[in-house]
């Protein structure tokens, strides 16, 4: 999913109001197996929460079985000034990781579907051939060697709508990915790196070529929403099941990362939780019948957030501002932007208030069974 129109800052929002990052789980509490392939994008359900709170929804998240999550790392926050690393943020949901034994996707974005970046105040707005892969290499290698719990790394998302009406900068892309990937896998072998589609997307829009050009790195991932080009769910859970099979045909013999996968339960644009519970149950069937061909697949998310607070226009991350376009899918108008809202902001499997939807069991049990 596109991150530069989200609530993106999922653990940033957590942690603005946390003041210490030491946490402890009771040696009591008993946590299953965990899989590490199966992960779930951990969040609150508003902006301001206690160290206990955050704690509890950690703890409550990994008690689950899943083996990972996703962070959400940018540039302009990471090192706001050329050579110096603000790790203050990241320290805190990196440490809430590692507590619960957790595996870490990390997001670190150079591409956020149409937009690049956002990058530093002292990058500027680069093109794509002006990022400079030292510059990439650099930061990248920096947040590998503070934080092992990554093993994997998505450079960019939504890369088919970068690249949707301007296919001639594919090969630039392609060479600044090579170079900083070789580089990387020689300082940390065992960090795996791709880039991300939205699938949605790509059938939307028939841009399969783009992610078959893209189809470099050590997996290909994809996020994927049953939605039609105005935000509306129109797929059944068979046919959403249908549509993740299409990814083997797009790009055989690849590893596919499932790197944000949901099913919204707002009325408004076509959901319920019964169909949430249906689509899980046929999301894991098909994990597990791709299994060997899966390096993960993570369920976007843990909590719902309020009503109108997941999608702006314009939008800042760190210091830079970042606006929601309409090659990327999501639409200017207010309409598409309004049903985009309304589909992410109830895409948890608990809601606002703490009531546990019944994909909350489901996801629970489906783990167990694969476990």
């Amino acid at each position: 999913m596109n991150k530069k129109f989200l609530s993106i800052t999922l653990g940033i929002a957590i942690i603005i109001v946390i003041t210490s990052v030491y946490l402890t789980l009771s040696n009591s509490d008993v946590i299953p197996q965990a899989n590490d392939k199966i992960g779930l994008v951990i969040n609150s359900p508003n902006s301001s929460v206690s160290l206990q709170q955050v704690d509890e929804i950690f703890s409550d998240a990994s008690s689950t079985g899943i083996g990972r999550s996703n962070v959400y790392l940018f540039w302009n926050t990471i090192e706001p000034q050329r050579g110096e690393f603000d790790w203050s943020q990241s320290d805190i949901v990196m440490g809430l990781n590692e507590k619960n034994e957790l595996k870490v996707t990390l997001f670190f974005s150079i591409i956020n579907g149409e937009t690049l970046g956002p990058f530093p105040n002292w990058i500027g707005k680069p093109s794509i051939n002006s990022i400079g892969e030292d510059r990439l290499v650099n930061v990248l290698d920096e947040i590998l060697s503070r934080y092992h719990i990554v093993d994997s790394v998505i450079i960019g998302g939504e890369t088919e709508s970068q690249f949707r009406y301007y296919e001639q900068n594919i090969p630039v892309y392609k060479e600044l990915f090579i170079g900083t990937y070789e580089t990387l896998k020689e300082k940390h072998p065992d960090v795996h790196l791709g880039n991300s589609f939205a699938l949605h997307h790509v059938l939307n829009k028939n841009l399969t070529h783009i992610v078959s050009d893209l189809a470099i790195g050590d997996f290909v991932a994809f996020s994927y929403f049953p939605v039609d080009i105005l935000n509306d769910i129109v797929k059944t859970p068979e046919e959403a099941k249908e549509d993740l099979n299409k990814v083997f045909e797009i790009i055989p013999g690849k590893k596919i990362g499932f790197f944000e996968i949901s099913w919204s339960t707002s009325d408004f644009i076509g959901g319920n939780p019964s169909s949430q519970t249906d689509f899980l149950e046929k999301l894991f069937e098909f994990y597990s019948e791709h299994e060997s061909e899966i390096e993960f697949l993570t369920w976007y998310r843990h909590y719902d957030r309020p009503e109108n607070t997941c999608v702006v226009e314009q939008q800042e991350i760190g210091n830079a501002g970042i606006s929601v376009g309409g090659g990327s899918g999501l639409g200017s108008s207010e309409y598409v932007i309004e049903r985009l809202n309304h589909y992410v902001c109830n895409a948890g499997l608990v809601d606002v208030n703490g009531k546990t939807k019944p994909g909350w069991n489901e996801f629970k049990n489906q783990i167990k069974m694969i476990n």
